[in-house]
Order: structure tokens, then sequence, then C-alpha cells
């Protein structure tokens, strides 16, 4: 038995992606994978999102692109940030497609074309907004020009509070996102447009354009207040090593923060912020187990966290969710992350771990 394992149901996955999908069917939908699938594995995960409706997938980096390839996947993708010393020959030989946002990226591909010798696929980024990656506006004619000699497959933005519904910037960007495709039209040139992720897909049809980049979404994860069908795919579980009872009186964990009203029992479980559980949850965290919901007491240790099972008798091997998907009334990665004022994708990421055994269903 493992000591806590990730279980990911690439069922709901392939729900997520195919309501995605049919919500824009007339732009082709690329699944985003990147940071080896937003922890929850990467080629298993683009598998199962190129049999749900998408034909792309998104890799943030070459090498990442290449493990896909690795694995035998020959669907399109783009790789689109890379270190200075990234192998960008290796991924042009492997038909990865590169994003392209300053004259400095441009020539670093046509030197690794020229080793890979064969001919670059790109996506031209503008920046219209988030002040990442992205070409400025007032560099964009002239990358346009120097870029028309290679294949042009798209042009690319990233929206900064698509997540936040009604927000101006949105439709700013839009403005200058139309702004920088009238310009590569002048210039020759007939490119895909993308610029949609999760939360345009959900909110702003008229982003949709040629093809879209659900990224979270596709992970059961929603990052607006939509009822769309939408069905977490990670789920955390651990068991009970040990239980204990103990007197009223007696502290629990480092630091002694919490102590017992009355007798009751304790079920110590082998997972801590080495696992991914984090520390900022002492005090506040929940578990289920036994279908209870019961309370974490005291600080969430390196290796283990403690529950307090009151007068219950709790069994050594018995499950423990840590989160899933909330429909047994157990806490979920969204809940994690509001008790800990971050966001869902950070904890969800944060489960690609040494001691984590990750399973798939």
């Amino acid at each position: 038995m493992a000591r806590s394992e990730v279980v990911v149901d690439l069922g709901a996955l392939r729900h997520n992606v195919s309501l995605l999908a049919a919500l824009a069917p007339a732009s082709e939908t690329m699944a985003v994978v990147k940071a080896d699938g937003y922890g929850h594995g990467a080629v298993e995960i683009a598998r199962a999102a190129l049999e749900s409706g998408a034909t792309w997938l998104g890799s943030c980096s070459t090498q990442e692109a290449l493990a896909l390839r690795a694995a035998g996947i020959r669907a399109p993708i783009l790789a689109w940030l890379d270190a200075p010393d990234e192998d960008l020959a290796a991924g042009i030989a492997a038909d990865v497609d590169l994003s392209v946002a300053s004259l400095t990226d441009l020539r670093r591909v046509e030197q690794a074309a020229e080793e890979a010798d064969a001919r670059p696929r790109i996506h031209l980024k503008i920046d219209t907004g988030l002040s990442r990656n992205g070409c400025q506006p007032h560099d964009w004619p002239e990358l346009v020009e120097q870029a028309r000699k290679h294949e042009v497959v798209a042009i690319w933005s990233h929206l900064a509070c698509a997540d936040e519904i009604g927000h101006p910037s949105v439709d700013l960007q839009a403005k200058r996102f139309d702004d920088a495709y009238e310009v590569a039209k002048a210039h020759g040139l007939d490119p895909k447009r993308h610029i949609a992720n999760s939360a345009a897909l959900l909110t702003r049809p008229d982003l949709h354009f040629d093809m879209v980049r659900p990224g979270i979404a596709i992970y059961g994860l929603n990052p607006v207040p939509t009822d769309h069908d939408l069905r977490p795919v990670m789920s955390y579980r651990s068991y009970v090593a040990l239980t204990k009872r103990i007197p009223a009186g007696e502290s629990v964990s480092y630091g002694m923060t919490w102590t017992a009203q009355e007798d009751t029992t304790l079920a110590l479980v082998p997972a801590g912020y080495a696992d991914g559980v984090p520390r900022a949850l002492s005090g506040r965290m929940e578990v289920l187990l036994d279908g209870k919901r019961r309370p974490v007491a005291g600080r969430v240790c390196m290796d283990q966290i403690v529950v307090d099972c009151g007068n219950d008798e709790v069994r050594e091997g018995a499950e423990v969710v840590l989160f899933g998907d909330g429909r047994r009334g157990e806490p979920t990665a969204t809940e994690w992350a509001e008790l800990t004022g971050t966001i869902d994708y950070e904890i969800v990421c944060g489960m690609y771990r040494p001691r984590v055994r990750r399973i798939y269903t």
C-alpha cells in the first residue's frame, strides 16, 4: 500500500473535454497539458483528451512536447516558453509548433530550423495586456514582416482577467488582438487565431475564433462561477496507519496548538506537507474517514496528520480521503485553495510528489 495516492479519473477528464469542445463547435480545441498535465500526468491526460474532442495539445516547453512525442502522441503540439538554451531543433524535427514573441525568438527558431534541416511552424504571440511573454504592439509589424517567410500557423495571446466576468480588460485585450490580426493580414498572412483560455471558453463565445485553449477546466476545476457540469478529475487519499485513545487535557502535534477537551480517539495518517498537504491548513483541515468529515487535530507535519475521531472506533488501514470531487461530502481541491489563500491550480499541480503514487481509473 502506498503512503498516499492521487487518483486520476480519466472518465471525468473525457467528460470535461467533450463538454468543452461542444461549447466551441466551430473551433479546434487545444487541451493544455503543461506542468505534467497540471499534476495529473501529461501523457495519460493527453491521450484521453484526444479521444474526447481535443485536436491539439499545449505544453509550456519544447521538452514537455518531446516527452509527448516520445510516448507516441502525434497530434499537433504547441510549445510556448523555453529557456534560452533549449534544444529547439529537436522540437522542430519532431513537428512541434513553436511560439515566437520577439525577433530574438525568431532568430533562435531560424537557427534551430537550419540545424534540424526542417521548416518551422510558428505561432506569433502578441502581448495584449498581460505583460508577460508576447510581442509589444509597437514591435509587432516588424516581427510579422520578418516571420512571413516562414509557416505562420497562428497568432495568439493570453487573457489576464477572463476569470472575472465583465472585467473591462477582456474587451481591451480583444480589441488589441483584433488590431494585431489586421496587421498580420496586411502583411499577407492568413493565420489562425487563439486567445480563449478556460474562462473565456466558458463565458466569451465571441473570442473562440479558430481554436480554444482550455487548461484548468479539462481537469474539472471551474475558474468562473458558472453551472457547467465540470467534474473534478483528481482525488487524494491515504489511510489510517495507527489509532490511539488519549485522555482530556492531552495535546497533539508540534507546538501543542490543539488540546483534547475530552477523551478522544486519534487516527494517524501518513501524509504531510512533503506529500502535498499544505501546512497552512493546520487548524482548518478536515478529511473524510468512515463516511464522516472529521477535523485534523494540531499542525500538519512533514510526514503525517492526526485526525480527531471522537468516540468513534476506526480501524487501521481505513481509507482517508483528503480531497476529491465533493460528492461524498469530502473536501475539494478548491476548498483547500480557499482555506490557504491560493487557487486550485496550485493545489493540483503541487500533487506531483515522489512519495505520492498516481493511479488512473
